[in-house]
């Protein structure tokens, strides 16, 4: 088995504190980050590379579309990658889901990242949408999934429950650390997730700790780390 850090967070677009978001970055070590609200506006392509080379990564994912990528620890070689937008809602911002297809001490990982709408009904829609590109990439690629995100519901919402039907939920299934993801200066919700397929063995996920005091700084969500073990 193949061990693998993998982060998920949302950076608000880098509108806080850019360089508290790379010291919570590098602090937890991660080989792979799924992250979201990376900046998609003015110098959007400047401002990614920025926050890869501050926290030590390289951009193995992602499109300037919806605000998402996956980036990758040196070491973690990108097989493929792929991008697909999800139906549009009028009045809503379009959502997509941003997928890395990587290698890791031999093992091989796809990496996906997406970002669920705060409204009940296209939120649904998209997971179901979402399982279905996930499905394709699994029998592509032949590799496990794993889907990070900012799902905008909570565990026991019908989007929540759909993923974890499909997927292991892994705090539930492994809870390491703090619960709450939102908000980063009084967090009261569980609403970023990590979910991984049966194969992936889940040792430990949720919100690391924060020494330094740079969760509130970074972003309005707090991290959520997974320890994974890949076949």
């Amino acid at each position: 088995m193949a061990a693998v850090r993998l982060l998920s967070y949302n950076i608000r677009s880098l509108r806080d504190d850019p360089a508290a978001v790379a010291r919570v970055v590098r602090a937890n070590a991660p080989d792979v980050v799924c992250v979201q609200e990376v900046p998609r506006f003015w110098g959007w392509r400047l401002q990614r590379r920025r926050l890869a080379r501050a926290c030590g990564l390289r951009i193995a994912a992602g499109r300037r579309a919806c605000g998402l990528a996956v980036l990758a620890a040196p070491h973690v070689r990108r097989v493929a990658r792929e991008f697909h937008l999800l139906t549009p809602d009028p009045g809503l911002h379009r959502r997509a889901l941003a997928i890395a297809v990587l290698e890791a001490g031999g093992a091989r990982l796809i990496a996906a990242s997406t970002h669920l709408d705060l409204a009940d009904g296209p939120r649904l829609r998209h997971v179901h949408e979402i399982l279905a590109h996930l499905d394709r990439a699994r029998d592509r690629h032949g590799a496990p999934v794993v889907l990070a995100g900012d799902v905008n519901e909570e565990p026991g919402g019908p989007a929540w429950s759909l993923l974890a039907e499909r997927f292991q939920d892994g705090y539930a299934g492994a809870p390491a650390g703090g619960e709450l993801t939102f908000t980063a200066r009084d967090p009261k919700r569980r609403i970023d997730g990590v979910f991984a397929d049966p194969a992936v063995r889940i040792s430990a996920c949720g919100v690391p700790p924060d020494d330094a005091g740079d969760h509130p700084l970074a972003t309005d969500h707090r991290p959520l780390l997974a320890e994974l073990a890949l076949p």
